[in-house]
């Protein structure tokens, strides 16, 4: 490991000279990659500073320790500085263990996050909703942006599906896990005698796609436009602003009706339909790779049950990791870090097993 570390850590150095020539400064493209590294390597860099530096207090503490006729306060000092190196070296090395695990190459990207109502009818439209909201504010309180692709809208305010696009960095790092069946269990409003209903949504979480990763041939879509319906005001239903694009080969359809201009419609669908065909290709390439995927089972699966939301009890429980917090309120009004957190130290410990295995 501290062999990697010492490359890690020349390679770190030899950014920063680079960065200083004025070839590299004036080539914007080249400079925004080797800035992009440089950010990436410094925790990493830091870290292994820190862990030489307790290193050499070590060294420094033995060799102390080791003269003779030392005065009895002195040896004392020596041997809380040793036991203190030895500390921070430990924690230290486990810190740097988990900074080199392999990163996922889409943890900076932006989102478009899909959720769509299953079992449950009116119910499950509603939560889809709450759902909404709960990411949205979660957007929010980290300084995100969030907007809408695509909604179908339901007559009691809730949504048979809603797509949006989360932009801010880190955000397919911190949502990634929020894919899968979400299950609500609550007393609907329009229930006379008290029974608890279960109902679910499923959430899907896309990394959004650059245009040079995914080549479209337009000869391969057929794009409709029609008119916009649901809420939005006088231009609904009056221009035929809305925008259905069908990718042929795989059968892919995404419809935008969000904004007023067909033209930002037919933008907006394409980036959904880029991240679509972007999952579909990781997928397919950690498919073929099943033993590299063992450390991330159950993190992708739309079709898997991830989460309960018992109203009743105020109980939040993710099935993936045990983890069940009494504190549904907040939950859904965007306090998520709790519940993200515990998700990301769960699955970086499971591929740290995987990488010691």
């Amino acid at each position: 490991m501290f062999d990697k570390l010492k490359a890690v850590e020349n390679r770190y150095e030899e950014i920063g000279e680079l960065l200083t020539r004025p070839e590299i400064v004036s080539d914007n493209e080249q400079f925004k990659k080797l800035m992009k590294e440089h950010k990436e390597l410094t925790p990493i860099v830091e870290k292994f500073r820190e862990y030489s530096a307790a290193k050499a207090a070590e060294a420094e503490a033995k060799e102390i320790l080791n003269e003779s006729g030392l005065d009895k306060d002195f040896k004392e000092l020596a041997e809380e500085e040793l036991e203190e190196a030895r500390k921070t070296m430990e924690s230290v090395s486990e810190e740097l263990k988990v900074l080199l695990l392999p990163k996922d190459p889409n943890d900076d990207r932006n989102v478009i996050v899909e959720i769509r109502g299953g079992a449950g009818g009116e119910e499950a439209a509603l939560f889809a909703g709450a759902l909404y909201r709960m990411y949205s504010m979660y957007a929010e309180s980290r300084r995100w942006k969030v907007e809408i692709v695509g909604a179908n809208e339901t007559e009691l305010g809730g949504f048979k599906e809603i797509s949006f696009m989360i932009e801010g960095e880190g955000a397919y790092s911190r949502l990634k896990y929020e894919s899968g069946v979400h299950r609500v269990q609550r007393v609907p409003e329009t229930e006379t005698q008290g029974r608890i209903h279960t109902s679910t949504v499923t959430v899907a979480v896309l990394p959004e796609a650059e245009d040079v990763e995914i080549e479209i041939n337009p000869a391969d879509l057929q794009i409709d436009t029609y008119r916009a319906g649901g809420a939005g005001g006088q231009h609904v239903n009056k221009t035929e602003s809305a925008i259905r694009i069908t990718h042929i080969p795989t059968g892919l359809i995404v419809e935008c009706q969000d904004e007023r201009s067909q033209h930002k419609n037919k933008d907006k669908a394409m980036k959904v339909l880029r991240s679509r065909l972007y999952e579909q290709m990781m997928r397919e390439q950690n498919d073929a790779i099943a033993g590299e995927r063992k450390a991330q089972v159950g993190t992708g699966d739309r079709s898997e049950r991830i989460r309960t939301y018992n109203y009743p009890q105020g109980r939040v429980t993710d099935h993936r990791i045990g983890l069940t917090l009494y504190k549904i309120e907040q939950i859904l009004n965007g306090d998520l870090e709790e519940v993200i957190d515990s998700l990301i130290t769960f699955y970086r410990a499971e591929m740290l097993k995987s990488e010691e295995n």
